[in-house]
C-alpha cells in the first residue's frame, strides 16, 4: 500500500514525487544544455547561420533595382572568417539564383573583381583600414557598368548614377557588416555592445528580412511578422529606447526595399516605444504595447480596410514572441547596456576578477608567511646551537693547532675524554670571564697536559677572533629576525587586504531611492545618491549636489537630514568638485567618530638652539584610530634631530601600511640595532587611541611616564623598557587604559624631568604642577608646562624639552538632527 505523495520505484520501493520531479528537472536541464551545444555547433561553428544569412541577402533588393547586399556580405566574411568565404559565396549565389536570377552575372563579376582588387591593394598598401570598403566600391561599380554594357551595348547617365548609388550603399554596408558579423561568431568576446554595434546588428537583421519580401502566409507578409517579432525581442531586452530605435531602423530598411512599406517605419517605432515602456510587464506587457501601437498606426494610416491584416500580423509576431524561451531573451539582454541582465553579467565578471585577485593576494600572503617561518626556524635552531655548539667549535679550533700534533693525543682525547673536555672548558670559561687563566685551572691543566702553556697561550690568542665571529653571527641573526618579522608583517597586511577584496559592495538601490525621495520631498535639489555602506557607525554615502548647493548646505542641511533618516551621527567627510562650465559637487557623508582629538605641543632645544633632538608626530591610522608619538634621539643637535625624525618617519610608514604596532616596533628596533653608528639610540613614547571606544594603548621604549588628568586628579602611566637599538630583542610591555570624555593626556620627553635639579621626586612634582593648572586647552597647557619647567630651572635649558597634550572629547554634532522618516537599514554579512 503506497502512501500519499509516493510512487512505485524499482523493485517495489516507494519513491517520493519530489524525487521524481527533481530527476525530471535534471533530465530537462541536461537536454536543454545538449540542445544548446548542438545548435551552437551547427549554426555558429559549422556556419549554417552564415549560410542562411547569405541566401537571404543574395535575394534582397532595394527599390527593386539596387542589389548592394551580396558583395559586402562576402567581403566581410572573407576578411573576418576566411575559412567560411567559400560557404558565403555559395550562399549569396544560391540566394541570387532563387530570387534574382538575372542578377547572377553581376554577382559573379563582383566577387571576381573584389578578389583581384583586394589582393592588389593588400600587396602594395600596408594600411588596409579603408582597403576593404574601397575595394568593394570599385568592384561593385565596375562590375555593374561592365555587365550593363555587355547586355545593353551602352551605358547611360542613369546607369552611371544608379551604379554609383549601389556602390556607395555597398561601401557603407561593408563597414556595417564588419561590425555586426562578429556577433555571429562562436568565439566572440563576452562584453557589452556599443550603441553603434546594436544599430549595425539591427541593420544586418533588417537586411536579411528584405530577402523575405514577397513571402505571404495566409495573407500575412513574412517580413512584417519578422520585423515586429524583432521589435518585441529588443523592446523586452533593452526597453523603450532600444525598442524604438530598432523599430525605426527596421522600418527604414523595409521601406527602402519597397515604397509601399513606408508606413512601417512609424508603425514599428511607435510599437517599439510602447512595448519598451511596458517592459516591467514582461512578455505580456511588451506584447500589449506592440499590439496597441500597431493597431493605432494601422487605423490612422490605412483605415478599417487593411487594419485587420496588420493586427493579424501583430498577433502572429506576438505568438512567436510568447513561444521564445526566456533564456534567449536574457542572453540578448546581457549585451545591451543598462539592462538588469547586463548589470548582473558585469557583477558576475567583477566577482570573478575579485576572486582571482583575492586568491593571488592570499597566495602571496602564504608565500611570505612560509618564508618568515623558514627564517624563524633557522633562528630557533641557531639559538639552540649557540650555547652548545659554539663552545665546542672554539675548542675544536684550539685542539687542531695544539693537541693534533701531540704524541699523547690518543690518551687525552680517547682514554680520558671527559676529563680533558672539562679542563679545556674550564680554561675557556676563565678566559671569557677574566681574560686570563686562573691559577687553580692552570694547575689542574698542568697535571693533566704536558703543554699547558701552549694551550693557554693559544686560547688567549684565538679568543679575540672567536668573539668577533660571534658578533658577526649575532648581526646575521638580527638580520634574519628583521627579515622574518617584516615578512610576517607583509603577510598579515596582504591577508587583511585579501579579506577586504572579498567584501562585495552590496546593492543598495532601494535605500538609495529612499534617501533620494526623502531629500527631494524635503525640497533639497540633489542628483545621484550612491550608498557604499550602511553598517551603523560605519556609514558611507556619496551624494551629487544640485546647481545651487555647496559644502555649507551639505554640512548644515543634508548631513542633519541623513542623521535623522539613519539614526546615526552623519558628517561631511570630503567634497569633490568637477571641472567645467556645468560643474557639480559630489560630497561624501560618513559616520562621525564617537570621540574627537584636540592636540597641543610645545618644544625647545638645548640652550635655545634651532634644532631639537626631540620630535613628535600625530597620525590618523585608517578608520577610527589615532596615534601620538614622541621620539628622543640620544644627545642633542642635528644628529639627534635626524635620528628621532627618522624613527618617527619609519614608525608612521609601518603603521600606515597596516602592520601591527608591536611588529612595527620590533622591526624598528632591529633596524636601529643594525646600523653602523652604535652610539646613537632613540626612545619612543607611542600612544594609540581608539576613537570609537576610547581604549588607549601605551607603548614606552625608554621614555618618561605619561600623565592623565581627569576631573582635577592626575595619575601616571609608565613602563620600564630600554631605548630602541641597545639590545637586539626589544621586549616591551603594553599598558592599556580606557580614557573618558574631557580627559587630558600629557606626554613629555626626559628633558622636562631633568630640568629641575633640586627636586627629588620629580614624578610627584610633575603631577602636582599638572593638577594645579586651571586650563584645559591642550595648547595652552603645553605652553604653561614648558614655561613652568624652564622657570623652575632658573631659565636654563639643559636638555631638549618637548611636551604634547592630547584632549579627548565626545563628539557632539555641530548641527541638530533634522527629524525625518526613519527606517532601519538592513544588516549585511561581511565576507570573512
Amino acid at each position: 500500500m503506497l502512501q500519499k505523495g509516493t510512487t512505485e520505484g524499482n523493485f517495489g520501493r516507494a519513491v517520493p514525487y519530489s524525487e521524481w520531479l527533481g530527476k525530471l528537472k535534471q533530465l530537462w536541464l541536461r537536454s536543454v544544455q545538449k540542445l544548446e551545444k548542438g545548435a551552437n555547433l551547427v549554426f555558429l561553428k559549422w556556419g549554417l547561420l552564415l549560410f542562411i544569412v547569405g541566401v537571404m541577402l543574395g535575394r534582397a533588393a532595394i527599390l527593386s533595382d539596387l542589389y548592394p547586399f551580396a558583395l559586402p556580405f562576402f567581403a566581410a566574411v572573407f576578411v573576418l572568417r576566411k575559412n567560411k568565404a567559400l560557404l558565403a559565396a555559395t550562399a549569396v549565389l544560391i540566394g541570387t539564383i532563387w530570387g534574382l536570377t538575372f542578377n547572377v552575372p553581376y554577382v559573379l563579376a563582383g566577387l571576381f573583381l573584389f578578389l583581384v582588387f583586394y589582393q592588389l591593394v593588400s600587396k602594395y598598401k600596408s594600411n588596409t583600414r579603408w582597403a576593404l570598403p574601397a575595394t568593394v566600391f570599385a568592384a561593385s561599380f565596375i562590375s555593374r557598368l561592365a555587365i550593363t554594357y555587355f547586355t545593353m551595348g551602352t551605358v547611360s547617365q542613369y546607369h552611371l548614377f544608379m551604379g554609383a548609388i549601389e556602390a556607395g550603399l555597398a561601401l557603407m554596408l561593408t563597414m556595417i557588416f564588419l561590425q555586426s558579423l562578429p556577433l555571429l561568431s562562436p568565439r566572440r568576446k563576452q562584453r557589452a555592445l556599443k550603441n553603434e554595434e546594436i544599430v549595425c546588428f539591427v541593420i544586418l537583421i533588417a537586411s536579411v528580412m528584405t530577402g523575405a519580401i514577397g513571402w505571404v502566409i495566409y495573407g500575412l507578409g513574412a517580413e512584417h511578422v519578422l520585423a515586429r517579432y524583432l521589435v518585441l525581442l529588443f523592446a523586452l531586452a533593452g526597453g523603450a529606447a532600444i525598442g524604438s530605435t530598432v523599430g525605426v531602423v527596421t522600418g527604414l530598411i523595409l521601406s527602402l526595399a519597397t515604397v509601399v512599406n513606408l508606413y512601417q517605419m512609424s508603425l514599428l517605432a511607435f510599437a517599439g516605444l510602447l512595448g519598451g515602456l511596458l517592459k516591467d510587464g514582461n512578455k505580456l506587457g511588451v506584447s500589449f504595447g506592440l499590439f496597441v501601437g500597431t493597431a493605432l498606426i494601422a487605423l490612422y494610416g490605412q483605415g478599417l480596410g487593411n487594419a485587420g491584416i496588420t493586427v493579424m500580423e501583430s498577433v502572429a509576431a506576438i505568438a512567436l514572441f510568447l513561444l521564445t524561451p526566456k533564456s534567449a531573451i536574457q542572453y540578448l539582454a546581457k549585451y545591451v547596456p543598462g539592462t538588469v541582465e547586463h548589470s548582473h553579467e558585469q557583477q558576475r565578471y567583477m566577482r570573478k576578477i575579485r576572486d582571482v585577485t583575492a586568491a593571488r593576494v592570499e597566495r602571496f600572503s602564504d608565500l611570505f608567511s612560509t618564508l618568515s617561518s623558514s627564517f624563524t626556524n633557522d633562528r630557533e635552531s641557531s639559538h639552540l646551537q649557540d650555547k652548545n655548539v659554539d663552545g665546542d667549535r672554539f675548542l675544536a679550533d684550539i685542539t687542531s693547532s695544539t693537541c693534533q700534533k701531540c704524541f699523547r693525543k690518543e690518551t687525552c682525547w680517547v682514554e680520558r675524554f671527559d676529563t680533558t673536555y672539562d679542563l679545556m672548558g674550564q680554561v675557556m670559561t676563565d678566559i671569557e670571564e677574566d681574560e686570563r687563566v686562573s691559577t687553580w685551572s692552570y694547575e689542574k691543566l698542568k697535571r693533566h697536559c704536558i703543554y699547558p702553556d701552549r694551550i693557554a697561550k693559544t686560547m688567549k690568542e684565538q679568543w679575540g677572533p672567536h668573539e668577533l665571529r660571534k658578533v658577526y653571527a649575532r648581526q646575521l641573526e638580527e638580520s634574519r629576525r628583521l627579515v622574518a618579522d617584516q615578512l610576517q608583517g607583509v603577510s598579515q597586511v596582504m591577508g587583511d587586504f585579501a579579506k577586504e577584496i572579498q567584501k562585495e559592495k552590496e546593492a543598495h538601490e532601494q535605500q538609495e531611492e529612499q534617501i533620494h525621495t526623502a531629500l527631494h520631498d524635503a525640497g533639497i535639489d540633489i542628483g545621484q545618491v550612491e550608498v557604499y555602506n550602511l553598517t551603523p557607525r560605519d556609514v558611507r554615502i556619496e551624494i551629487e549636489l544640485g546647481e545651487h548647493l555647496g559644502i555649507e548646505e551639505a554640512e548644515k542641511l543634508i548631513a542633519p537630514m541623513l542623521s535623522g533618516i539613519l539614526s546615526d551621527h552623519i558628517i561631511v567627510d570630503e567634497e569633490e568638485r568637477e571641472r567645467g562650465v556645468d560643474a557639480f559637487s559630489k560630497v561624501s557623508f560618513v559616520s562621525a567618530k564617537t570621540y574627537t582629538i584636540d592636540r597641543g605641543s610645545a618644544t625647545v632645544a638645548q640652550g635655545g638652539a634651532w634644532l631639537s633632538g626631540d620630535n613628535h608626530a600625530a597620525m590618523q591610522l585608517g578608520y577610527g584610530k589615532f596615534a601620538v608619538a614622541i621620539s628622543d634621539g640620544m644627545g642633542n643637535g642635528k644628529k639627534a634631530y635626524e635620528e628621532s625624525k627618522a624613527t618617527l618617519n619609519l614608525l608612521e610608514n609601518l603603521l600606515q601600511s597596516g602592520i601591527d604596532e608591536k611588529v612595527a616596533i620590533q622591526s624598528m628596533n632591529s633596524v636601529l640595532s643594525l646600523r653602523a653608528d652604535e652610539e646613537m639610540f632613540s626612545t619612543l613614547d607611542l600612544t594609540m587611541i581608539d576613537l570609537q571606544t576610547a581604549d588607549t594603548s601605551f607603548i614606552k621604549i625608554g621614555s618618561m611616564p605619561s600623565f592623565i588628568k581627569r576631573a582635577g586628579h592626575v595619575f601616571s602611566v609608565e613602563s620600564a623598557n630600554l631605548p630602541m637599538g641597545i639590545i637586539s630583542e626589544a621586549n616591551f610591555d603594553v599598558v592599556t587604559e580606557t580614557l573618558q570624555d574631557e580627559d587630558l593626556l600629557i606626554m613629555m620627553s626626559d628633558g622636562m624631568f631633568d630640568g629641575p635639579k633640586f627636586i627629588e621626586n620629580k614624578e610627584r612634582w610633575m603631577k602636582r604642577i599638572i593638577a594645579e593648572m586651571e586650563t584645559d586647552d591642550p595648547q595652552e597647557l603645553s605652553d604653561l608646562l614648558l614655561e613652568e619647567v624652564i622657570r623652575v630651572s632658573e631659565g636654563t635649558i639643559g636638555d631638549d624639552m618637548t611636551v604634547v597634550v592630547t584632549k579627548i572629547k565626545r563628539n557632539t554634532p555641530r548641527w541638530a538632527t533634522i527629524p525625518m522618516n526613519k527606517w532601519k537599514p538592513p544588516v549585511y554579512k561581511q565576507a570573512q
